[in-house]
This record gives structure tokens, C-alpha cells and sequence, in this order.
């Protein structure tokens, strides 16, 4: 164990007030790939870049080709929760970690037991009928074709913030008191390139900025740890 793992250890045993903050990185170890990293989804081939796909005037304009590309890339239902996970989870039911805040949309947090999670990004567990509000499970979406319908024949949308879409204003004011509030803050496996969940980080107060990332962000941490989230959080 290295001096910055033990240093973690020292300060989340101490804490009752942990919040955790993450991103991308912290599934990659369960097999869900980075939309950022060397060989995800941004630097493959497509007839569009992601990120127009995954934008809402896409979404209105070519929803069959949208589906395609979200059922191909976008779901990993087999994707089973990590250290990271399952570290967290552990912390809240002892009562240390007061929240996660994530831009993931996989579910996985609540796989492994969390129950206060504020996904800024929204689930592809859940998807709703932009014409009645009906809600459907993720089955709906996997076991379509070409644009998943409901019952009314109005169109099954993913509950996820696409491009040029807002962020849930309560999911923000909760993100923002569970981080103003921490007396320490774990970011992990996240760019914070993504606005404007990114920005979420300067509410902190305290004196305990952690970033565990591979890549050191410069991000002004009071502690930075370069390895794989979960073979850090697995130590803990």
C-alpha cells in the first residue's frame, strides 16, 4: 500500500461525512468501456460521431439510427459492480458516505447496494413514453426493434441527458448541498471535462479534495492518487 492509499485510508476511517463524485472510470473495471479512453466509443468509426448521435436534435431528427447505436453502445446489462462499487455501498450502510454523485447511467451503484445516488446523467434503466409518461424497464428498449413504442404508440425515450438536453435541477441542488456539506470529497475516475457536472467541484468546502484518476488532472487535489480506482478503493 502505497503512502497516498494509506493517507486515504487514514482520512475516509475518520470521516462521517464522505461524498463520493465519479465518472466514467469508475465501470471501466467492470468492463464497460470509456467513452474518452485510447479505444472507446469517441475514437471508433461510425457514420457519425457520438456525440452528435447521442444528442437530442439527433434523437429528433434519426431516432432509428439513434436506437441502433444505443442498443449496440450504450447498454451493458451483464456488467456486474466493482471494488469501487462495492466500497462505497459499504461506506453508506455504515453510515460514512452521505452520497454518490455520478455521470454514469448504468445502474451499477445501486447493483452494489447504494441507495443515495444522484445520477446527473440519468439510467438506462429507466425509459418513459414522451406521450403518455407510461414508465418501462430497460426490456422494452433491448427486446424493440428500430424505435421502441409504447401501448399509446407514442415513443419509449431513455431517461438520459442527451446533448443539448438540461440536467435535473433537483438532482443538481442535491449534488450541490451532499458536496458543499462533505468533509471529504472523492473524485474519481472522471475527466471533469463534462459541464456542467464538472463544475459541481468548486462547492466543495472542505480540506480533503481526493482525485483518484489514472491520469492526474491537475485538478488542485489535496491528494492524487494515479491508479485504477477500484484497486484503490479495494484496499480501503
Amino acid at each position: 500500500m502505497t503512502d497516498a492509499v494509506k493517507k486515504l485510508r487514514d482520512w475516509t476511517s475518520q470521516s462521517e461525512n464522505i461524498v463520493f463524485f465519479g465518472g466514467a472510470g469508475v465501470s471501466t473495471e467492470s468492463g464497460i468501456p470509456d467513452f474518452r479512453s485510447v479505444d472507446g466509443l469517441y475514437n471508433q468509426e461510425y457514420d457519425y460521431p457520438p456525440e452528435t448521435i447521442l444528442s437530442h436534435s439527433f434523437y429528433e431528427r434519426n431516432p432509428e439510427e439513434f436506437f441502433r447505436f444505443y442498443r449496440n453502445k450504450m447498454l451493458y446489462l451483464d456488467a456486474r459492480p466493482n471494488a469501487a462499487h462495492r466500497k462505497l455501498a459499504e461506506w453508506e450502510a455504515a453510515g460514512k458516505l452521505k452520497a454518490v454523485v455520478t455521470q454514469n447511467i448504468d445502474g451499477l451503484h445501486q447493483k452494489a447496494g447504494s441507495k443515495n445516488v444522484l445520477e446527473l446523467h440519468g439510467s438506462v434503466l429507466r425509459n418513459y413514453c414522451a406521450r403518455c409518461g407510461a414508465f418501462h424497464g430497460v426490456e422494452a428498449v433491448v427486446n424493440s426493434a428500430g424505435v421502441p413504442r409504447c401501448q399509446c404508440g407514442g415513443t419509449v425515450k431513455p431517461d438520459v441527458v442527451l446533448y443539448e438536453e438540461g440536467l435535473d435541477e433537483d438532482v443538481m441542488r442535491k449534488a450541490v448541498s451532499a458536496i458543499r456539506r462533505a468533509d471529504v470529497l472523492i473524485i474519481g475516475g472522471t475527466s471533469l471535462t463534462v459541464y456542467p457536472a464538472a463544475g459541481l467541484v468548486r462547492y466543495y468546502r472542505g480540506d480533503k479534495l481526493v482525485v483518484i484518476n489514472k491520469a492526474d488532472l491537475g485538478a488542485g487535489a489535496d491528494l492524487t492518487i494515479t491508479e485504477p480506482i477500484g484497486q484503490v478503493m479495494a484496499q480501503l
